[in-house]
């Protein structure tokens, strides 16, 4: 707040809305350029005005990805919950476009999304799987944009050290409600929903 007050008292005031402005409206264009070429057999993501293309991932992700949505899938779909999506689902947001490795929508949520939609809303619930390309991004800008539109609980899968975070939000910000090596790890907003932490790393 203490930048935002001292712009508000700077006398070029109009000169600093109109350099971001145009600044805005540049990385805009950008961003509808990104729209037009994307490629969806490709995982990138529009981050602060910068394309992110991602790399083939290691076995330990994927094995992760696919241990947390065997048992989500089921579970979601038999309770009629809602809708998950993992790996190449774009979920847009204010100024970035994001395609998180694992998200679940509420299903009165889900109930207008189209068979040709190619971006999403905010979910309420998400996963990251962290690699050493992804990991200041998300503890960074990724949980600083999900709390801050609202996305409900937010977990952190390391799989080096084979851990699990959850946050849970409170005023638009995450709060680290628990870290687990082992034991079970229950869900906020998939109501029910659990998993031995272990065998996410199996």
């Amino acid at each position: 707040m203490l930048v935002f007050d001292e712009i508000l008292q700077s006398p070029n005031l109009r000169e600093i809305i109109d350099e971001l402005e145009a600044a805005w409206a540049d990385e805009q264009k950008r961003r509808h350029e990104f729209w037009a070429d994307i490629d969806e057999n490709v995982k990138a993501e529009f981050i602060m005005g910068e394309i992110i293309y991602h790399s083939p991932i290691y076995g330990r992700h994927w094995m992760a990805s696919s241990n947390l949505t065997r048992r989500l899938l089921p579970f979601v779909y038999e309770k009629d919950l809602g809708k998950i999506a993992y790996e190449k689902v774009m979920v847009r947001l204010t100024r970035n476009d994001y395609e998180p490795d694992i998200c679940f929508w509420k299903k009165e949520r889900t109930l207008d999304f189209g068979k040709k939609q190619s971006a999403f809303p905010a979910p309420d619930f998400i996963i990251e799987i962290l690699s050493d390309s992804t990991k200041e991004r998300d503890y960074g800008i990724k949980m600083t944009d999900y709390a801050l539109h609202g996305v409900q609980e937010y977990w952190i899968v390391d799989t080096d050290a084979q851990t699990v975070e959850q946050y849970l939000l409170e005023n638009h910000t995450y709060k680290l409600a628990q870290k687990l090596k082992d034991g079970i790890l229950y869900s906020e907003a998939i109501v029910g929903f659990g998993m031995n932490v272990k065998e996410i790393f199996e």
